[in-house]
């Protein structure tokens, strides 16, 4: 689909990656510390590279998962898209921190994947070399969050595995500018995108969007219909 594309994403994930210091932050500042003999930019390099690999992979998996009921019916792969703006709608009110909208998804990942998982992170600590920067990146790319599981959802239609994957890449690169700053300088851009009027304004860009995929799905929809 035209409409979901690579910049797309990489956008959402620039845009939303003042959630990602609130969530994963306090791990990428810790990274500077933990290998005091390590190059701090490497293994912050290692953890975010682990977690885009994360990323890609859940990305392959749902993006399989849409593809093969979408290929056995037209009307389902249309509603997947229209399922991917109306998440993206409640990725822009999340973002505004307007009620509980994808709180309940986190907590269906912390039950189903999470909970079974986070325990591996004592095998990784000390984090002192880069395999374990890698490790514990990807580890933590499975840390339920809202803004991944709407990318993800994103994702449900897209047309090979592949293009899942890509997507969930380009997403990932979005968020690595402010992940991979100095903790100081990172929590001063987190502080301005966090602010409420940068937050009511990227909210409303992602609800446009979303409502942008919506529209498109359900007129595709009509059309077959009839």
């Amino acid at each position: 689909m035209s409409e979901i594309n690579l910049t797309a994403a990489f956008i959402m994930g620039l845009f939303g990656s003042g959630h990602c210091i609130v969530m994963c932050g306090g791990i990428a500042s810790s990274l500077q510390l933990a290998g005091r003999d390590k190059n701090a930019l490497l293994l912050a390099l290692c953890y975010n590279f682990g977690r885009l690999a994360s990323y890609a992979l859940a990305g392959a998996l749902v993006a399989s998962f849409g593809a093969a009921f979408a290929s056995r019916n037209n009307v389902l792969a249309l509603s997947l898209g229209a399922l991917s703006g109306l998440f993206i709608i409640l990725l822009g009110l999340y973002v505004m921190r307007v009620g509980a909208t994808l709180q309940w998804f986190e907590r269906i990942g912390k039950s189903l994947i999470w909970q079974h998982i986070v325990g591996l992170n004592r095998y990784l600590l000390p984090i002192n070399s880069y395999p374990k920067a890698l490790a514990y990146g990807a580890l933590w790319g499975w840390l339920p969050c809202g803004l991944v599981y709407s990318a993800l959802i994103w994702t449900l239609s897209a047309p090979n595995a592949a293009y899942g994957a890509a997507l969930m890449v380009a997403f990932a690169l979005g968020t690595f500018p402010l992940m991979l700053l100095s903790a100081q300088l990172a929590n001063k851009v987190a502080h301005f995108i966090n602010n409420l009027t940068v937050r009511l304004i990227l909210g409303n860009v992602f609800i446009w969007y979303g409502v942008y995929l919506l529209i498109i799905a359900t007129n595709k929809l009509v059309h077959y219909s009839n």
